[in-house]
């Protein structure tokens, strides 16, 4: 195998480090980061607790001896200069979604357990955030400059609309290479197509349903949900997933819990808004009205693939598309349904918005388009893919080859990048510890230990590369 004595130096050092990575990982997950533009102000574009975050990742560059810069709190990044002005880049986020439900865990505390670490964006994306930093810090205490500029990108509103990328693109120039750690190894060279928008009821007066609220956010299968109905509790009946419950005189609240999972990969989960409206359309609370929107709902959550809306295809490159129900809410007498479908190259956002906006109709109910991204892909046989896929491929003992994915990263708004790692789906997880946007988030410390081995080479082995073309 090539590059056995820089391996060495590579173990040697993320075993010295690691202790103070494991500390900077809690130190940033002890922030709940999520986008909250209710308080926004200037130099916080995505709320105070993200600018925290933010902070927190720049004070960790800054230790490290990374040269820092606070891109008026939309983002930030830290340089370790080299020859070239060209960059060679990594960007990870430090905000994360919501918490929800069904912890077993603080989810603002980094817990070890069993070989395993735990925490909200452990792995996506804090834990993999500060092993960008750490990579970065091999090469700064080497002190041989590189030939390229090495560039830590640290995103601050991934998980919603990436609302920071266009504001870096119309700063700074483009990479010419980057990678986010933000997916599964051994390299994911495409993302499908993202697509999102609400379905909204007509107005429902006198109904049955005093108030609907599911999901935390639209990219996530929820795991519970809830509705008020005008109901004795104690008639209603029981069934799997329910739970009844008094909720004031002549009201009963009724709540589905099923088993939350990330949109791009919907398989294993349960929709709790589905329990949900099929309870309530199996019983007799319901209005005519409320019952047309729920014959709609039941059409949105019985399927993943698109099949019960008549939108499922598939490709080549990308597999089927998907699509699931994140969050319904009642506001203002309307019912409000968002759906996250990730499509391949065989339809589009135009098709998806008319047939979507056509079942709609049938209902009563109309569709308004949320975003629409298309699928994004590089070349698997570039050499910068091909670097990537060797070095996990030696560290990892495998034969395995470039993949797509259903999930967005930050790699689809670049020319030429990739999401690699840190998730290693050949590595099995023991049933207690979940995946990102889940309940108990966690990734095997090794496995992610190994993960700052694989980036430090990688980036080393990137640096060789001629990139004066891109």
């Amino acid at each position: 195998m090539a590059d056995e004595a820089l391996k060495r130096e590579i173990d040697e050092y993320v075993e010295r480090v690691w202790p103070d990575a494991i500390e900077d990982m809690r130190s940033l997950i002890s922030i709940r980061s999520v986008e909250d533009r209710d308080h926004a102000a200037e130099g916080m574009p995505w709320g105070p607790e993200s600018r925290r975050a933010l902070d927190c990742a720049l004070g960790i560059a800054s230790r490290l001896g990374l040269e820092t810069h606070d891109c008026e709190g939309y983002l930030g990044y830290a340089d370790l200069p080299g020859t070239s002005s060209a960059q060679i880049a990594t960007i990870a986020h430090t905000d994360v979604v919501p918490e929800g439900i069904g912890w077993s865990f603080d989810p603002f505390d980094l817990t070890r357990k069993d070989g395993y670490l735990i925490g909200r964006g452990i792995v996506d994306d804090k834990g993999p955030c500060v092993l960008s930093l750490y990579a970065a810090r091999f090469f700064k205490e080497r002190g041989e400059e590189l030939p390229y500029t090495l560039r830590c990108i640290i995103g601050n509103d991934e998980e919603t609309n990436m609302g920071d990328i266009p504001y870096y693109q119309a700063r700074y120039p483009e990479p010419a290479f980057l990678f986010t750690p933000d997916a599964e190894f051994p390299v994911c060279n495409g993302e499908k197509g993202h697509f999102g928008g609400t379905f909204v009821s007509p107005r429902i007066a006198g109904g049955g349903i005093v108030e609907m609220d599911g999901g935390t956010v639209p990219n996530a299968i929820p795991g519970i949900a809830t509705a008020v109905v005008r109901a004795d509790a104690s008639a209603l009946p029981a069934a799997e997933g329910i739970e009844v419950a008094p909720a004031g005189e002549g009201l009963a609240r009724i709540t589905a819990h099923g088993k939350p999972g990330h949109a791009s990969i919907p398989a294993g989960t349960v929709n709790a808004i589905g329990l949900l409206v099929d309870y309530l359309l199996d019983g007799t609370v319901v209005s005519d009205a409320e019952r047309t929107f729920l014959l709609l709902e039941h059409a949105i959550l019985s399927s993943t693939d698109g099949s019960t809306l008549g939108i499922a295809t598939a490709d080549e490159k990308f597999g089927p598309l998907t699509c699931i129900g994140g969050t319904i809410r009642s506001e203002a007498g309307r019912f409000e349904q968002t759906i996250d479908s990730r499509y391949p190259t065989s339809t589009t956002g135009d098709e998806l918005a008319a047939r979507l906006t056509g079942l709609a109709g049938r209902y009563g109910a109309t569709f308004e388009v949320a975003d629409d991204s298309v699928p994004f892909y590089v070349d698997p046989t570039s050499p910068e893919i091909e670097t990537l896929v060797a070095t996990y491929n030696e560290y990892a003992g495998r034969d395995s080859r470039p993949f797509t994915i259903g999930g967005g990263t930050y790699a689809r708004h670049f020319a030429n990048a990739a999401s690699f790692g840190p998730n290693d789906e050949s590595e099995p997880k023991p049933a207690w510890v979940g995946g990102e946007h889940g309940a108990d988030e966690g990734i095997g410390e090794e496995c992610l230990k190994r993960a700052l081995r694989i980036y430090i080479c990688a980036i080393a082995r990137l640096m060789r590369l001629d990139l004066a073309g891109n």
